[in-house]
């Protein structure tokens, strides 16, 4: 198999492993110990690894291995509160756009329809969630507003990573995109930024809670387990 597979294919067995908490803050280990278990050799482990820490999950500590980063919501919070500083600015462009329906069109046809033609898969939907989020930036036109945007998503991706293993979620999600949508096709902006920053606050609290949820439940499996 090509490096390049096997370094994919170890990536994807750690993110699934970083994402369901079978490694909490605070786990140290070395790159030949994750060899071992994946069955690799430490070069496709370390390109791997590497890409873990740029998304944020790990950090490299000089003679001392790999280390997995603690979760510091206060700093989410901030950020969650810039993207939304930033997605209402995009709203009072769009607003005043001559050419607005054109620019949503493509958000409508996914999130304005029918409860049987909405995607149900988690991962799906988490994806294109943040689409709508990204897309929503771009379409104000302003690229510079989009690219700080997207950095920030880049950046909150750690948390969010499990809001729709919630499946009530899904639904919550598609009505309150919807909303959004329909009141920016209306030219209200007030309203479109009171749902829109509504949305922002309370799928941050659901990320915090689910999260914490899960690494509590993932540190008392593990205590069990050692009894």
């Amino acid at each position: 198999m090509a490096p390049t597979s096997l370094a994919n294919m170890a990536y994807d067995k750690l993110r699934q492993a970083f994402d369901n908490f079978q490694y909490v803050p605070g786990d140290r280990f070395s790159e030949s110990e994750i060899g071992a278990q994946l069955g690799m050799s430490r070069t496709p482990v370390r390109e791997a690894l590497v890409r873990l820490q740029r998304e944020g999950y790990i950090s490299v500590m000089p003679k001392m291995g790999w280390v997995v980063n603690s979760i510091d919501f206060a700093v989410f919070e901030q950020l969650y509160d810039v993207r939304a500083v930033l997605e209402c600015a995009a709203v009072d462009l769009l607003v005043v756009a001559p050419d607005l329906e054109q620019r949503l069109a493509a958000l409508c046809a996914l999130w304005c329809v029918p409860l049987q033609e909405r995607l149900t898969d988690q991962h799906a939907v988490s994806h294109i969630d943040e689409r709508f989020h990204i897309d929503l930036m771009e379409a104000s036109g302003n690229l510079e507003m989009a690219r700080i945007h997207r950095d920030i998503t880049d950046r909150i991706r750690i948390v969010r990573r499990l809001e729709f293993t919630r499946n009530y979620r899904i639904d919550v999600t598609y009505d309150e995109h919807s909303r959004i949508l329909r009141a920016l096709l209306q030219h209200d902006g007030l309203q479109a930024k009171v749902l829109l920053q509504k949305h922002i606050r309370v799928s941050r609290d659901e990320v915090k809670n689910i999260t914490l949820h899960t690494l509590q439940n993932a540190r008392s499996n593990r205590a069990e387990t050692r009894i």
